[in-house]
């Protein structure tokens, strides 16, 4: 398996090129801020053959470059229904936007439980409302890996005070993570992996945070 991470943008969101080692098949997971660029060498330096754009949620940090890549790769691009509209609308969250981003419509819809396959690779979306109406997680059981987006990072949770969040959503997802297998690597929107066993705390995580 081919798994590389961009740090890139004003918030170093964190964009994540996937891919099978055996068929070359892959996706692309957020496209922050000045990502396109250089996922679009790298996927070229490793010739990989790119199937789809997945998006873990709509804040503009995770999808500003999502227009340009999506254009240049010819691919579809997939999000949850509930955080569609942001992308239509960039903005239409609440959140200021610092530079202009351009719109992108998606190509079609998550849903919750749907396993996408990528070469060898299964990719389970799991809908964790909370930090946006739509985010979501791509969960790996056989390689035992989580993508979390803005749900879970190390040591703590996804901001639940934006104008689009949904706190009361948010300790039924990360609930549904608790349950992973511990050794489960989480990989995060933002920052560093770690490990859902050293998370476990996000079982209770509401008397934590409230």
């Amino acid at each position: 398996m081919i798994l590389e991470v961009f740090a890139s943008g004003p918030a170093d969101t964190n964009a994540y090129l996937l891919a099978s080692s055996k068929t070359k098949q892959g996706v692309v997971i957020d496209v922050p801020p000045d990502s396109a660029e250089i996922l679009l060498e790298r996927i070229h330096e490793l010739q990989i053959n790119i199937a789809m754009i997945l998006l873990t949620h709509s804040h503009w940090d995770h999808f500003a470059d999502a227009f340009e890549l999506k254009e240049k790769l010819n691919v579809p691009l997939y999000i949850h229904k509930e955080d569609a509209g942001n992308l239509e609308e960039p903005g239409s969250d609440r959140l200021p936007l610092y530079f202009p981003i351009k719109s992108v419509q998606p190509t079609g819809f998550l849903e919750d439980g749907q396993v996408l396959a990528v070469g060898e690779l299964q990719i389970e979306v799991i809908h964790t409302p909370g930090h946006t109406p739509g985010g979501v997680c791509f969960y790996l059981k056989e390689q035992k890996i989580l993508f979390s987006g803005d749900t879970l990072f190390q040591g703590t949770i996804g901001n639940l005070s934006f104008p689009t969040a949904r706190p009361a959503r948010m300790w039924d997802s990360l609930k549904r993570l608790a349950a992973l297998p511990k050794e489960t690597r989480v990989y995060p929107g933002h920052g560093d992996p770690t490990t859902i066993g050293k998370e476990q705390w996000i079982a209770n995580a509401q008397d934590r945070f409230n």
